[in-house]
């Protein structure tokens, strides 16, 4: 996947055609059972590959916390982090032919544990986002982010690490710890694999052998990964496409204002805030 080029018109006749700005997260988000094409029991690989018009992939998975009240977050991505995210990175070429994937996580015991879209390069990665379901059970307790994590190590093949040995991004985003470990039994039962139980740390390691791995706490404390873990507020959700791209242009050694430009004093404040205790 990963074929043609995000662009303000196409988005723009999406905004328009399914109301974006104007519909509540239940009108936006209408599916109400898990769809198969998302289902990772029958996902065997997701993969991005170079092609004619991107010939320099670069990976980038995003994994969304819909459980609980946390339909606001889904909410706020599809109304503006997603189309500010893909307009500054479209702007430059400092981070090469960037590929989309969303992923919907939930807890083991959900109806809808995981959903995971195709890497894009285009609106399609807007068009799935919007198929995914918003299941919304699940309390204050733990999640299973590591869910997503042990997709994008074992279920993703990228020519990013394989011809170029350069890792993907990704980036878990909610406000919750995530469970003590990731039983293989939930690994039999959710993507059909036999697998040995993971720890946290495990299941980190194993997909840091692929990706940049973060985790992006709303108004939490403590650290879900241990020197990658960003912290914001609910109120500061709306720079999520900033501290992304300034989170990817560390891992870079760039400069984040190559692609930013010269932000406004309080934004930038907000920026070094939330990255002060990471690890790059």
């Amino acid at each position: 996947m990963g074929y043609g080029s995000y662009t303000a018109k196409d988005w723009s006749r999406l905004k328009t055609t399914r109301s974006i700005d104007e519909s509540s997260v239940n009108d936006l988000f209408k599916n109400k059972q898990l769809l198969d094409k998302f289902n990772p029991k029958f996902i065997s690989m997701r993969e991005s590959r170079d092609n004619d018009e991107h010939p320099n992939s670069t990976p980038i998975a995003i994994g969304v916390d819909v459980t609980g009240s946390m339909g606001y977050l889904s909410e706020e991505i599809i109304k503006n982090s997603l189309n500010e995210l893909m307009k500054k990175l479209y702007a430059s070429n400092v981070i090469p032919d960037p590929q989309l994937m969303f992923a919907a996580v939930g807890d083991v015991v959900d109806d809808a544990p995981l959903q995971v879209t195709q890497f894009e390069s285009d609106i399609r990665i807007a068009e799935q986002l919007l198929e995914l379901w918003l299941e919304g059970r699940g309390g204050d307790g733990p999640e299973d982010y590591a869910l997503f994590w042990y997709f994008l190590a074992n279920h993703t093949d990228t020519d990013s690490i394989k011809k170029r040995n350069a890792k993907g991004f990704a980036f878990t985003i909610g406000d919750a710890p995530n469970h003590p470990d990731l039983k293989a039994s939930d690994i039999k039962s959710i993507f059909n694999d036999v697998h040995k139980t993971l720890s946290i740390d495990e299941a980190v390691a194993e997909c840091e052998e692929k990706y940049n791995l973060f985790h992006i706490m709303i108004g939490g404390v403590s650290p879900v990964i241990p020197g990658r873990t960003i912290f914001i507020s609910k109120t500061e959700i709306t720079y999520l496409p900033e501290i992304i791209i300034t989170a990817i242009c560390k891992c870079k050694g760039i400069k984040a204002s190559e692609i930013l430009g010269d932000l406004d004093k309080t934004v930038e404040n907000i920026i070094n805030k939330a990255l002060k205790n990471v690890i790059f």
